[in-house]
């Protein structure tokens, strides 16, 4: 399917065209957007791209539009994403929220600038990252990625477009300005190594489907609109049928499930990238473009004989908690590095759970976070100084 639409090889591209051709190659053939620094250029790539490959692209008149939209084609049948910045993540939030009730999968690249506000719309950012997680009301789980170079820009983005497809969600890409307009190589696989992951189709007669009746994983099978079975999408609580059910019992019994098939499969879902974990005294978390600043600090308090370590968080959302309670009685403390006044800090110090110190090096966005300052706070902590 993939052979003549993957362009397979070397490149030297930067984050966000490497996002729009990672989207390509995961079977993305519908995109509604509309353009965002630093996001653009992802918006671009799609509508050079995808009218070669058959493809839909519309620019929308806003990110609430652009939002709805791919929930729309989503249950036509194509995968489909948007992308965008700051405040046009505000605006999608009312409608992700609508694509987690729905259990709608879809993609949302969202590349973060300083703020709040119009902020700072050329530089970089990771405040978004609470946002991301709760932006939306009510109570629900996400999945939410974060690369650190190009190449995973692309890969993620794969990644991004199977965990939609496999838990049925919106999942979100949570890069960052440098990232995204870092021009680096990106290596596209061959068609037979990429790893494609569609929607569980059902395998029940039209007349016995029930649109949200799960499986054994909490996931139920997905027919789309023209399948011949009839369905019924709602944002109301509602029960298996899709049909609204407006009582306390109904709405627990659907939010547990919306919440229970992601913590239930959260071991399958979480992935942290980890270096140097077997000996550390010291553990630096970081994402995004901060985890390169961190991963050379780290190198350089190793070649100062300060046992650190990193986790760089590939997944941000869920987040790894198993892995930090297991660390956490084994080390002298846990440094975060992010871009921001202090937020993915909060759940590694509520993981930690006092066991040990945790400190964090940031700023509030605009530039970003050099090694020579998570090296000096990896000292103080083993100092016990921080």
């Amino acid at each position: 399917m993939l052979a003549k639409e993957v362009k397979t090889g070397m490149h030297f591209i930067n984050g966000d065209e490497a996002c729009c051709e990672g989207a390509l190659a995961a079977g993305c053939r519908f995109f509604a957007g509309y353009p965002i620094t630093p996001a653009t250029e992802i918006a671009e790539a799609m509508s050079r791209r995808l009218p070669e490959l058959g493809g839909i692209y519309i620019q929308m008149e806003d990110e609430i539009a652009s939002m709805a939209t791919i929930l729309g084609a989503s249950w036509g049948g194509v995968k489909s994403m948007t992308s965008t910045s700051g405040p046009g993540f505000s605006l999608m939030m009312e409608n992700i929220g609508l694509g987690i009730c729905t259990e709608t999968p879809c993609v949302v690249c969202n590349v973060q600038r300083g703020g709040p506000s119009t902020g700072l719309p050329t530089l970089v950012g990771q405040g978004d990252m609470m946002q991301a997680r709760w932006g939306s009301h009510g109570h629900y789980e996400i999945i939410a990625l974060s690369p650190s170079s190009p190449q995973e820009m692309f890969d993620m983005t794969i990644l991004a477009f199977n965990l939609s497809e496999q838990y049925r969600l919106p999942v979100m890409i949570m890069a960052d300005e440098v990232v995204g307009h870092m021009t680096e190589r990106v290596v596209v696989p061959r068609e037979e190594e990429i790893e494609v992951i569609d929607r569980r189709k059902p395998t029940v007669p039209p007349e016995e489907y029930n649109l949200y009746h799960a499986d054994a994983d909490g996931v139920a099978p997905m027919a789309n609109c023209g399948d011949g079975y009839r369905i019924h999408v709602t944002g109301l609580t509602h029960d298996e049928r899709g049909y609204p059910a407006m009582d306390a019992k109904s709405h627990e019994k659907m939010v547990s499930r919306l919440v229970g098939k992601i913590r239930n499969n959260k071991d399958k879902i979480i992935r942290t990238k980890n270096s140097y974990l077997d000996d550390a005294e010291v553990v630096v978390v970081s994402y995004g473009i901060s985890a390169r600043s961190a991963m050379q600090a780290v190198r350089d308090a190793r070649k100062e004989g300060i046992k650190a370590g990193l986790i760089k968080l590939e997944t941000v959302w869920p987040f790894p908690e198993n892995l930090i309670r297991s660390l956490a009685p084994q080390v002298k403390g846990f440094l975060m590095a992010e871009i921001n006044g202090g937020q993915m800090v909060l759940e590694l110090e509520r993981c930690a759970g006092g066991a040990c110190p945790v400190g964090l090096v940031s700023n509030f966005g605009g530039a970003i976070i050099s090694p020579g300052l998570i090296s000096n706070a990896i000292s103080r902590i083993r100092r016990g100084t921080a």
